[in-house]
Protein backbone atom coordinates (compact mmCIF):
# COMPACT_ATOMS: atom_id res chain seq x y z
CA UNK A 1 0.00 0.00 0.00
CA UNK A 2 1.46 3.43 -0.68
CA UNK A 3 0.45 6.45 1.26
CA UNK A 4 0.63 9.56 -0.28
CA UNK A 5 1.66 12.42 1.55
CA UNK A 6 -1.03 15.20 2.12
CA UNK A 7 -0.32 18.85 0.24
CA UNK A 8 1.63 21.41 2.17
CA UNK A 9 -0.85 23.73 3.37
CA UNK A 10 -1.62 27.40 1.66
CA UNK A 11 0.18 29.67 4.40
CA UNK A 12 -0.32 32.63 1.63
CA UNK A 13 -4.03 32.04 1.12
CA UNK A 14 -4.60 32.08 5.09
CA UNK A 15 -2.64 35.49 5.27
CA UNK A 16 -4.17 37.09 2.49
CA UNK A 17 -8.10 36.00 4.21
CA UNK A 18 -6.40 37.48 6.84
CA UNK A 19 -5.87 40.55 5.39
CA UNK A 20 -8.76 40.22 2.99
CA UNK A 21 -11.02 40.50 6.28
CA UNK A 22 -8.90 43.48 8.16
CA UNK A 23 -8.69 45.26 5.04
CA UNK A 24 -12.85 44.62 4.23
CA UNK A 25 -13.79 46.10 7.76
CA UNK A 26 -10.92 48.94 7.07
CA UNK A 27 -9.02 48.30 10.39
CA UNK A 28 -5.03 49.25 10.95
CA UNK A 29 -3.19 46.57 12.86
CA UNK A 30 -3.95 48.83 16.07
CA UNK A 31 -7.51 48.44 15.54
CA UNK A 32 -6.95 44.81 15.43
CA UNK A 33 -4.34 44.30 17.62
CA UNK A 34 -7.09 46.26 20.75
CA UNK A 35 -9.96 43.85 19.15
CA UNK A 36 -8.12 40.32 19.94
CA UNK A 37 -5.25 41.63 22.50
CA UNK A 38 -2.52 40.37 20.28
CA UNK A 39 0.09 42.92 19.72
CA UNK A 40 0.23 45.17 16.41
CA UNK A 41 4.23 43.59 15.89
CA UNK A 42 2.47 39.48 15.64
CA UNK A 43 -0.33 40.42 13.52
CA UNK A 44 2.28 42.62 11.03
CA UNK A 45 4.37 39.43 11.42
CA UNK A 46 1.74 37.00 10.62
CA UNK A 47 0.44 38.82 7.42
CA UNK A 48 4.26 39.58 6.12
CA UNK A 49 4.67 35.41 6.70
CA UNK A 50 7.56 35.76 9.54
CA UNK A 51 5.25 33.71 11.67
CA UNK A 52 2.15 31.29 11.57
CA UNK A 53 0.92 32.63 15.01
CA UNK A 54 -0.42 29.84 17.01
CA UNK A 55 -4.15 28.04 17.37
CA UNK A 56 -5.14 30.41 20.27
CA UNK A 57 -3.59 33.48 17.97
CA UNK A 58 -6.42 32.44 15.20
CA UNK A 59 -9.08 31.53 17.51
CA UNK A 60 -8.69 35.46 18.63
CA UNK A 61 -8.49 36.83 15.16
CA UNK A 62 -11.77 34.81 14.39
CA UNK A 63 -13.58 36.24 16.69
CA UNK A 64 -12.74 39.52 16.42
CA UNK A 65 -13.31 39.76 12.84
CA UNK A 66 -16.68 37.34 13.12
CA UNK A 67 -15.56 34.85 10.92
CA UNK A 68 -15.57 31.05 11.91
CA UNK A 69 -12.35 29.02 12.23
CA UNK A 70 -13.50 27.17 9.07
CA UNK A 71 -13.49 29.50 6.86
CA UNK A 72 -10.10 30.99 7.80
CA UNK A 73 -8.66 27.54 8.14
CA UNK A 74 -10.29 26.63 4.64
CA UNK A 75 -8.07 28.76 2.79
CA UNK A 76 -5.09 26.57 3.60
CA UNK A 77 -6.73 23.80 0.84
CA UNK A 78 -6.74 26.80 -1.73
CA UNK A 79 -5.21 25.11 -4.40
CA UNK A 80 -5.58 21.37 -3.58
CA UNK A 81 -8.42 19.69 -2.78
CA UNK A 82 -9.31 19.08 1.02
CA UNK A 83 -9.44 15.52 2.56
CA UNK A 84 -13.11 14.10 1.83
CA UNK A 85 -15.05 13.73 4.75
CA UNK A 86 -15.97 10.31 5.79
CA UNK A 87 -19.74 9.13 5.51
CA UNK A 88 -21.73 9.40 8.94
Amino acid sequence: MTITPPPDPNLDALRQELSRLRAERGWTYDELAARTGLSRRTLIEIEQGRTIGTLATWHALAHALGAPLDQLFGTLCVGHEPPERPAP
